[in-house]
């Protein structure tokens, strides 16, 4: 483990890393990789989030620069997100997250068990 000393940046690369490494963010940013340009309820729909956790979520995912926010003065006004280039350069360390999740989902459910069995013991 690298303590303070070692790693001087690693409370900026902790802030990274919670951004980036949320759930909600994760899944917006492979939702906007897939589809390309979405509108708020169409990412809400995909992602069966709450209002309220995605406005949340792409505000900080814009306020890092992952996401862009296009405003259109139209009746009703509409909204729409992609990713920026930054965001777009974030899309392979994703979809290797993503990949790798679903290669160990069943090794990762008969640990849960085994675990859940031992602690029931």
């Amino acid at each position: 483990m690298l303590d303070k000393e070692q790693c001087p940046d690693c409370k900026r690369i902790n802030e990274v890393l919670s951004r980036v490494g949320d759930r909600w963010s994760v899944l917006v940013v492979i939702s906007l990789a897939q589809y390309g340009t979405l509108r708020f309820n169409e990412l809400k729909r995909n992602l069966g989030i709450s209002q309220r956790m995605l406005s949340l979520t792409l505000k900080e995912l814009e306020r890092d620069g992952l996401v862009n926010r296009t405003y259109h003065p139209t009746i009703p006004p509409k909204v729409e997100y992609n990713l920026t280039e930054m965001g777009q350069s974030f899309r392979e360390p994703v979809n290797t997250l993503g990949h790798w999740a679903l290669a160990n989902l069943n090794k990762i459910d008969a640990a849960r068990e085994t675990y859940d069995e031992n602690i029931g013991s």
